[in-house]
């Protein structure tokens, strides 16, 4: 993979967010930051409706990326094709959650789904309009889901960075439920078993963390073990947080929470 971000666009306020986004990024990276458009050949009737041609799409967003960043590096790129082929080989792969042919009804997007399950890469997928003024790329924090049992070596090596780059808290949700067959149990769980049962549980999330505390010294990490399903349980720590990081292999889990993301989500493939 080089070492460039890519900012996945079409024609829509949300993507130019999720370029805003990327651009914040690639500057407290260091990295260059390419912005692709890819697209079928389109109409001339058709093409007439939106307020440039589609050649001409990530030039725009280029240009006004940097007149809002002057520092960046950034260079074009029109693409003809599916988005999931020409969006390849970069570090870091930001896209919108829908593009310009989602509707309310539709929490992600295609092109964002596909990318989500079968990049090459780490995906950001953002959500809305997140684009914020001023030269600081703030965050709130980083969250990254982990399953303490068999937890992603890449989606936690992904979030610890990412807090130790934004100098931020990492707050690391182990979601867990009850044993099989506890609910059928005639009578409610007993305290201090339940207490016994949790216990195992932060046990489990302490000893997948350890590895990566002692790679990434200078980050805080808030341990945080919930009676929860998984996609809820990060839907709620997204609520104040600037970056959620999953891994790809979660499935479900990830999908679940792209449909009700506040912030940013990294998908990131084992």
């Amino acid at each position: 993979m080089e070492r460039v971000i890519i900012a996945g666009v079409d024609r829509s306020a949300r993507s130019r967010s999720a370029a805003d986004w990327a651009a914040r990024e690639a500057l407290l990276r260091g990295l260059p930051l390419w912005v692709v458009h890819a697209a079928a050949p389109e109409t001339e009737d058709t093409a007439g409706r939106w307020p440039y041609r589609p050649e001409a799409v990530a030039e725009h967003v280029v240009a006004e990326l940097l007149d809002r960043h002057p520092g960046l590096t950034s260079r074009s790129v029109c693409a003809a094709g599916a988005p999931e082929a020409a969006l390849r080989g970069a570090e870091l792969l930001v896209v919108g959650l829908r593009g310009e042919g989602g509707h309310a009804g539709i929490a992600v997007g295609s092109t964002a789904s596909a990318l989500a399950t079968g990049s090459d890469g780490p995906v950001v997928l953002v959500p809305g309009t997140l684009a914020t003024p001023g030269p600081a790329h703030r965050t709130d924090g980083v969250v990254v889901g982990v399953d303490a049992r068999a937890p992603s070596d890449a989606a936690l090596d992904f979030a610890f960075a990412a807090a130790a780059l934004h100098g931020t808290r990492l707050h690391a949700v182990h979601a867990w439920r009850l044993p099989e067959g506890a609910a059928c149990l005639p009578f409610p769980v007993p305290e201090a078993t339940r207490a016994t049962w949790e216990d195992h549980e932060v046990q489990l999330l302490a000893d997948a963390l350890r590895p990566w505390r002692e790679k990434y010294p200078g980050v805080a990490v808030l341990e945080d073990v919930v009676l929860l399903a998984p996609a809820v349980a990060l839907a709620r720590a997204s609520t104040d947080a600037g970056l959620v990081v999953v891994g790809r292999r979660s499935g479900a889990t990830a999908r679940a929470l792209l449909g009700h993301a506040r912030c940013p989500v990294a998908v990131v493939p084992s």
